[in-house]
């Protein structure tokens, strides 16, 4: 089943997020440190574990973490985006030139790389 895919995610996000926003208190930054990646890293290593002990994760439950995983990315780069224009707009000019020629670089070299994937 779907969810149960999805719920293996879910579980996985809340511990992640926990353990982040305690490493946070613990050096003092107050926020969540890095809670996704633990959840990942949780994630695939229990995966992984279950799977070389002979469970048989079923079609439907890896749909469910695929279609989590698909949306990850995207969620994670709006994120990292916002918090990276306040801190841009604090920073000054600078910080903002640099995001914007960064940005638009980025943007140039996706039809590049996409022909090069053709060949």
């Amino acid at each position: 089943m779907e969810i149960l895919g999805m719920g293996f995610v879910a579980f996985f996000m809340l511990l992640g997020s926990f353990l982040g926003r305690l490493l946070g208190q613990f050096i003092g930054t107050g926020g969540d440190v890095g809670g996704v990646g633990l959840a990942m890293l949780f994630m695939v290593l229990t995966v992984n574990y279950l799977e070389n002990r002979g469970f048989n994760f079923k079609t439907r439950t890896e749909n469910g973490i695929r279609f989590l995983s698909a949306l990850y990315i995207p969620i994670i780069v709006a994120m990292a985006a916002r918090l990276n224009v306040v801190g841009a707009v604090r920073g000054g000019a600078v910080a903002i030139l640099a995001g914007g020629v960064t940005t638009i670089g980025a943007m140039f070299l996706v039809p590049l790389l996409s022909k090069l994937n053709k060949n």
